[in-house]
């Protein structure tokens, strides 16, 4: 049998039960959120872009940490998930480019304090992270373990 992979765009998220690979690449300043249910060996990637959804018709809430991580989880709990159980890992929020003078700052550092706001507000228990730096990151996470592989240009990989 072959092992299913499934990508995961920019501003997406996919979800997987049994085992199978999700992976997102480029991950600048956006933020992945590997989302894990033990118990179901049940698991979802998602790719954040921006702190906070301010759109009038909220029409892309997976572009967006605050609805992102809400949708997610009520995907989740639809195919039997429980809160108690789930837990998460995350990567990105790199500092991709210096900005000068005001405007939107290091949205990297913004989405990393975003993610750490909703996943407390939602009760989710946060278990690893790798954020922050000045590196683009690809994440690869499995869902029948749970874990996650972390590979960044010319740099080792980071199992968390």
């Amino acid at each position: 049998m072959i092992e299913q992979k499934l990508t995961v765009g920019i501003a997406d998220m996919k979800l997987l039960q049994g085992e199978g690979t999700l992976i997102t690449y480029a991950l600048g300043s956006c933020i992945g959120l590997c989302f894990h249910d033990p118990r179901l060996r049940l698991g979802a990637l998602l790719h954040i872009m921006l702190p906070l959804n301010m759109e009038a018709g909220r029409t892309h809430p997976l572009k967006y940490a605050d609805t992102g991580i809400k949708e997610t989880l009520r995907q989740m709990e639809a195919k039997g998930a429980s809160r108690s159980r789930i837990t998460v890992k995350i990567a990105g929020g790199a500092k991709m480019f210096e900005v000068s003078g005001a405007g939107l700052g290091n949205i990297g550092q913004r989405n990393i304090e975003s993610v750490h706001t909703v996943l407390k507000r939602e009760n989710i228990h946060l278990l690893a992270e790798n954020v922050g730096g000045t590196v683009a990151r690809t994440l690869l996470f499995d869902v029948a373990s749970g874990q996650g592989c972390i590979r960044s240009y010319g740099q080792k990989d980071i199992i968390f």
